[in-house]
């Protein structure tokens, strides 16, 4: 079979088996009394077994090696061909999401879009400092699409950096919540963490009604850092959680705190303060959680307090009595 037989036959160009042959790949079997290259079948054959090589990303020297070294086993050659790909598409899926972003912020000409590009890349760098300006310069300067705010925080490790970011994320508008919810449900512990943080940090509206369902967060400090913004919400959902870490000395001046912001409606300190009493009565309770609560009580106004810390300042416990009769001489004097 001549060469151009075999190009319009096999789908390789004319030009390439003649590159093959000269590469001593494929080299035609015979010639025509013309001088013409002829192609056997065991030829053409080996042509599609080439085409197949490289269709799987080979080199024409691998494909060289695949088929005239008798000891040639794929698997090495396979694995790093698996590793360059993900490295390409790895490479490529990257550059997708920085087009994609790009689009989100609309840029009206190309110096906006190279605003944009400057400011991701800067987002991305080994710098803290110079990530950190990035995030300040995207709520002034140059618009950041959400979701690269927020997939930098989900990953920030520096704290000034991420409290710049959180800031950034406030300033954002409606899109942030959604996108750091999904952050929520991740299986790295430090990600949940700090996507309940951003939400924390983000006002009233969307923001509030996912503090309220990560309340139910399997992940205990998803669940604490959510209970210390809804105290300062006024979200009365938050109080049961708060009294826990009370009681297990977690952060637990800050959550007495939110349990007086709470309080400061005078149905919800009735609730507050029957909640402490009820775990007081825990008399299996070791007296450092004891005094913790009776400490919370300081803070809560109403009756139901104040009964509480004068049966407290008679309590057998002794850390516990003069804890209680202090705070009776704190309220006193107000």
């Amino acid at each position: 079979m001549l060469i151009g037989d075999v190009a319009r036959r096999s789908g390789v160009s004319a030009r390439m088996l003649r590159h093959y042959d000269s590469l001593g790949l494929v080299s035609p079997t015979g010639r025509t009394d013309a001088g013409y290259r002829e192609y056997s079948g065991e030829d053409i054959r080996r042509i599609f077994h080439i085409e197949s090589l490289r269709s799987l990303g080979l080199s024409l020297r691998d494909v060289r090696r695949a088929l005239e070294e008798p000891g040639f086993t794929p698997s090495e050659l396979v694995g790093d061909l698996i590793r360059q790909t993900r490295e390409r598409i790895a490479g490529e899926t990257e550059l997708l999401t920085r087009l994609r972003r790009i689009g989100a912020a609309e840029p009206a000409g190309w110096e906006d879009v190279l605003q944009t590009v400057a400011l991701l890349q800067a987002l991305g760098s080994k710098s803290a400092g110079r990530r950190q300006r990035a995030a300040m310069a995207s709520v002034d300067e140059v618009p950041v699409p959400v979701e690269a705010l927020v997939e930098a925080v989900l990953s920030e490790t520096d704290p000034n950096v991420a409290g710049a970011l959180r800031w950034a994320l406030a300033q954002s508008g409606d899109a942030g919540p959604a996108l750091l919810a999904e952050g929520l449900g991740s299986p790295a512990a430090e990600v949940r963490k700090r996507a309940v943080r951003s939400i924390a940090e983000i006002p009233d509206g969307e923001a509030t009604a996912l503090l309220r369902d990560a309340l139910g967060n399997p992940d205990l400090v998803v669940r604490r850092y959510a209970a210390l913004a809804l105290g300062a919400r006024g979200v009365a959902d938050a109080v049961p959680t708060l009294i826990d870490m009370v009681v297990e000395q977690t952060n637990d001046v800050d959550a007495a705190d939110a349990l007086s912001a709470l309080a400061s409606r005078p149905a919800l300190a009735e609730e507050i303060a029957g909640r402490l009493v009820d775990r007081l009565a825990h008399r299996t309770a070791v007296s450092s959680v004891r005094r913790r609560l009776t400490e919370a009580l300081a803070d809560i106004p109403g009756a139901t307090a104040s009964r509480a810390l004068v049966e407290l300042s008679d309590d057998e416990d002794r850390a516990v009595a003069l804890t209680a009769a202090y705070v009776l001489g704190l309220r006193d004097g107000r």
